[in-house]
């Protein structure tokens, strides 16, 4: 089974992953969405995890190999950050989200020096808006970054224009499509609900979907 489909298959199976067409989730934001992922949950379940941990070392060797150093997103993707450096025998830190109100007042946690060639490390990708500001802070410190890593992607426009915006690639262990297709293999949603489920990825602003 390649690593898309695992790393799917166990968001389902562990309920990371929730697809729900016909009642939406309401996010933060405002949008009406049929999948809610919550890949915290992952964390307390150690041989999915090292599933994850694993792929992010043959992901990151393949797509950058020159990595000096591993940065994970404040919160969510600093434990991924720190398991997969520990592995590939890297540096690792992290960046918050904010500057901290006392003592150095720093953003950026851990050793970065100017020319570093850093790997940005993320649970979930949606907009891409919360990795632009890491992004842009490790660029002012000086850093070179390589691309965004992530375990999964809605595969939303919007990201993709982001990143682009940003001129920085990124990659994931799985994403949206595949994990539809696990889902109906395993009966977790019905044929019915492709229609929806990919009408909302082409424009999650347009509520049409929920009509389909």
């Amino acid at each position: 089974m390649s690593t898309e489909r695992a790393v799917a298959a166990n968001l389902l199976d562990i309920q990371a992953v929730f697809l729900r067409p016909e009642e939406p989730f309401t996010w933060a934001s405002g949008i009406k969405s049929p999948i809610y992922c919550d890949n915290r949950l992952v964390l307390s379940f150690p041989e999915k995890r090292s599933i994850v941990v694993d792929g992010f070392v043959k992901l990151i060797q393949e797509t950058y190999p020159d990595a000096d150093c591993l940065m994970g997103t404040a919160t969510a993707g600093i434990p991924w950050a720190a398991m997969t450096a520990e592995k590939m025998n890297l540096p690792m830190g992290y960046v918050r989200s904010s500057n901290k109100t006392h003592g150095k007042e720093n953003k950026i946690e851990g050793k970065i020096a100017a020319g570093d060639k850093v790997v940005i490390v993320e649970d979930l990708i949606s907009t891409g808006g919360s990795v632009q500001g890491v992004v842009e802070a490790l660029r002012d410190a000086g850093a070179v970054v390589l691309g965004v890593v992530a375990i999964f992607t809605y595969e939303l426009p919007k990201a993709t224009k982001t990143f682009a915006d940003l001129n920085t690639p990124f990659a994931t262990l799985s994403n949206y499509s595949e994990l539809i297709q696990v889902a109906l293999e395993k009966s977790y949603i019905k044929e019915a609900d492709l229609a929806k489920l990919n009408a909302w990825k082409q424009d999650p602003n347009d509520e049409s979907w929920m009509q389909k």
